[in-house]
């Protein structure tokens, strides 16, 4: 339910800021402008090197917490000393030993001690936690509000979702105030391990104020002409999930006869094994490596590119996508796109009328489709156009953004 006044919010991130947590960012920036007073909370310091404009018109205070207990022992103690005294803490620290013998990991300890610096410098007017992220975002928050006696409320959106054990899903619904998330495939999941009137869909969508109305021309390039490449897209992190292993395959299956160019956008630990498989493939000389790019030249490439595709799948650790907010974005610019049938795709991409799906894993599929859209700029056109109508008719975030205004106690 939600609080019947506004109350100051401590949001726990996992990290801020993030290059690719746009959403987060967003949905900070829109709520500050509705008036919440915020707090963000961040497990860890900022990695990229760039930051999107939005950050800058964040103005909530930060409180980074240690990002590994050793590096701030003094910190981690005083955080102890304090929360000690609080009254939650020895049902806390019962709950943390109850998770620590399912969960026997370095980071469930860092999750308590951290929850302990919080409790110890949050400061008293932030009278409500939540977690951005269910598991260790989750966790923290959870054990904070614990201690202060708090209520606490999460945003569960993909990774966290299917790499986190169903007892501590179960145990975490449970215990906070309400929960929201991302895809209707989550909720159903969710809804399955807690009380189903405690998750609500609030799919991120998109502030179109930020992004352009989509081109009304692009060139009809067709991958006959040497000299105008059919200019191919896609963006995110190089992870197993994103499947950009299968979409080099893919690419590398097209006719010899076509002329076309990649570009991907985004950092990642297996850059170098898919730059690497480029070489093998032979498509390298084809494949451009932007690397992570603040959010204003990922929309500028959009709207110079012809197809946008990403092939998601599950990894071997059970993590997948729920609905990756690049698929809005390349979509509000009318750009066609060939992805997976996966998680939530489906809620957004309709197969052959706002898009093309295939199978995850099938690089020969993947082919097929990438290859009806480089021959044919008229289905390009077709896709693109009614992709761009429905993602500004169906996933704009002015009601995501109302209702978890709603939940945080301000008026309409």
């Amino acid at each position: 339910m939600p609080e019947s006044t506004p109350i100051p919010v401590a949001f726990v991130l996992k990290g801020y800021p993030r290059l690719s947590e746009t959403f987060i960012a967003q949905e900070i920036a829109a709520l500050e402008a509705r008036g919440l007073d915020i707090l963000i909370v961040s497990l860890r310091h900022p990695t990229d090197t760039k930051r999107h404009p939005l950050h800058g018109q964040i103005r909530a205070p930060l409180l980074y917490l240690p990002e590994y207990l050793y590096q701030e022992p003094l910190r981690v103690l005083r955080g102890w000393w304090h929360s000690r005294r609080l009254p939650g803490y020895r049902a806390v620290l019962r709950q943390w030993w109850h998770d620590f013998r399912r969960d026997r990991t370095p980071n469930r300890i860092r999750r308590f001690g951290q929850a302990l610096v919080l409790a110890a410098e949050l400061p008293e007017r932030y009278r409500h936690l939540h977690a951005h992220f269910i598991h260790t975002p989750g966790s923290v928050t959870r054990y904070a509000a614990m201690m202060l006696g708090m209520p606490w409320s999460a945003s569960a959106h993909a990774r966290d979702i299917w790499i986190t054990p169903e007892w501590e899903k179960r145990e975490k619904l449970r215990d906070c105030r309400w929960a929201v998330t991302c895809t209707a495939h989550n909720v159903t999941h969710l809804s399955a391990l807690s009380d189903p009137s405690k998750v609500t869909l609030v799919y991120h969508g998109l502030d179109f104020e930020r992004f352009p109305a989509p081109p009304t021309w692009r060139p009809p390039r067709d991958g006959r002409d040497p000299g105008d490449p059919v200019r191919l897209i896609s963006v995110g992190r190089a992870v197993e999930k994103k499947g950009f292993d299968i979409l080099l395959d893919a690419l590398a299956r097209l006719p010899s006869d076509l002329y076309w160019r990649f570009t991907h956008i985004g950092g990642g630990p297996l850059l170098p094994a898919l730059q690497t498989q480029a070489e093998k493939l032979g498509i390298a000389d084809r494949v451009a490596w932007q690397g992570a790019q603040a959010q204003d030249e990922v929309i500028a490439a959009y709207r110079e590119a012809d197809i946008f595709a990403l092939a998601c799948r599950r990894d071997r650790q059970g993590d997948m996508d729920g609905l990756p907010n690049v698929l809005m974005e390349a979509q509000s610019q009318a750009l066609p796109c060939a992805t997976s049938a996966i998680s939530a795709i489906p809620e957004l991409v309709i197969d052959g009328e706002t898009g093309l799906l295939v199978p995850p894993d099938d690089a020969d599929a993947l082919a097929v489709a990438l290859n009806h859209l480089v021959v044919d700029p008229a289905l390009r056109m077709r896709l693109g156009n009614a992709g761009a109508q429905r993602v500004r008719r169906d996933f704009g975030m002015t009601a995501g953004i109302a209702e978890l205004a709603r939940r945080f106690g301000l008026a309409a």
